[in-house]
């Protein structure tokens, strides 16, 4: 099977990308061929036969000049279409898995897979994995970044609250143009040529089936995470957070719950916008941003792990990835996060947001070492999908794409 992935973002940037190289090694291991399409980019590390890339558009950075037309491009892009024709013509794939394409690719992508599809008569899956609530809310999280609050306005196809809440950068400008990207692609009703949407949570397909077009196609399926050697491993005095110190992630009510608990040492393991208030608080010692083998040491020793997030996370690699160290997660009881924690197995939940809740929780499980102790043996029994269980679904989407969802898609 040819299988073409398209991505915005060519060379690592994030989880998107993550999921992209992962799986295009995975199918290439399975004898399938794969190529990728996306912008051009220094740091490109995956591509195409022909070499047809998009520009590189930075809207952080860039000429005044190229500024001016990012708020066409944005919504339609002709070198977009352009360069995929070339690729599609080279390659012929028999599946397109779209990721993250709004606003550097634009959906004009998908008229182009739909034109060719048509006048080579082929007949070939378009399947879209959904990282973001991209296709259902303009800022893509479903959260206003003003107020900092959880917001569901625009679902249903209502656009306009995008620009009226601001919700892009916090610029009316900004907004404005996000709303007119999902207004056009809504009217122009492009999405249907899709054939299957995953969602990494069942979550994410909640929120995507609000659009009653979406909702026809939608299938939850969990992200797959790397087999972890189980260890036995002594456990020290000592909760941990590792993450982004960002106010959406609940940073703000988990320092102030770590002040009321003088006797519990927290270890916080990151960066971010809210570092210099992590600063400077007894009971907590910042480590700073880790990775590879000084993050897990740091998972694997802790007591527990906290994921106190107040924003819908959809499938958070934080918390599949502490307990497959055997550690069990306090984590916050919001978007995809519940459906990653067996309650009274390997972790609790707390209210989000709710400071009281979140501080009897850490009080009791600290107070409690057996009890932890029973969770993290419990984790060993935890399973989530590896890339190997992974790809044995996504082929089935691959060959089935909306034709056939009932009892296919276990998450």
């Amino acid at each position: 099977m040819k299988v073409l992935i398209v991505n915005k973002f060519l060379f690592p940037n994030g989880g998107s990308e993550t999921y992209i190289f992962k799986l295009g090694e995975a199918l290439e291991q399975h004898g399938h061929e794969v190529q990728y399409f996306g912008m051009e980019h220094e740091g490109r590390c995956v591509g195409n036969r022909v070499n047809a890339y998009t520009s590189d558009m930075d809207f952080h950075g860039g000429s005044k000049l190229s500024k001016l037309t990012y708020p066409i491009k944005t919504i339609y892009s002709k070198e977009a279409r352009v360069q995929l024709r070339k690729v599609l013509d080279d390659f012929k794939p028999d599946v397109c898995h779209l990721n993250n394409f709004n606003y550097q690719l634009t959906p004009s992508i998908i008229l182009e897979i739909v034109k060719w599809r048509k006048e080579t008569g082929r007949d070939y899956k378009i399947i879209f994995t959904a990282h973001d609530y991209q296709l259902v809310c303009p800022n893509h999280m479903l959260n206003n970044p003003n107020t900092h609050q959880n917001c569901e306005k625009c679902l249903g196809g209502h656009f306009v609250n995008c620009m009226k809440g601001k919700c892009i950068h916090g610029s009316t400008a900004k907004s404005a143009i996000g709303m007119m990207e999902a207004e056009f692609w809504k009217r122009k009703g492009t999405y249907k040529y899709i054939d299957t949407m995953i969602c990494c949570s069942e979550f994410m397909k909640s929120k995507m089936d609000s659009n009653p077009l979406f909702a026809t196609k939608t299938v939850a399926m969990h992200n797959f995470i790397d087999k972890v050697e189980w260890k036995e491993t002594p456990k020290k005095d000592y909760v941990l957070y590792f993450g982004r110190f960002s106010e959406e992630k609940g940073i703000g009510t988990l320092i102030k719950v770590c002040k009321e608990l003088p006797n519990v040492q927290f270890i916080f393991a990151g960066t971010g916008p809210l570092e210099d208030t992590v600063n400077g608080i007894k009971n907590i010692k910042n480590v700073g941003f880790q990775k590879s083998e000084g993050l897990e040491k740091l998972i694997r020793e802790a007591q527990f792990s906290i994921y106190p997030s107040e924003w819908y996370e959809n499938c958070p690699f934080s918390v599949m990835e502490s307990q497959m160290y055997g550690t069990p997660v306090l984590g916050a009881d919001i978007g995809g996060i519940p459906e990653l924690i067996r309650v009274g197995k390997t972790g609790e939940l707390f209210e989000s947001g709710n400071g009281e809740d979140l501080k009897k929780k850490v009080e009791k499980l600290w107070g409690d070492k057996k009890l932890c102790a029973e969770y993290s043996a419990n984790c060993k029994d935890i399973s989530f999908d590896t890339i190997d269980k992974y790809y044995e679904k996504i082929m089935k989407v691959y060959q089935w794409g909306g034709e056939q969802t009932d009892g296919l898609y276990a998450v």
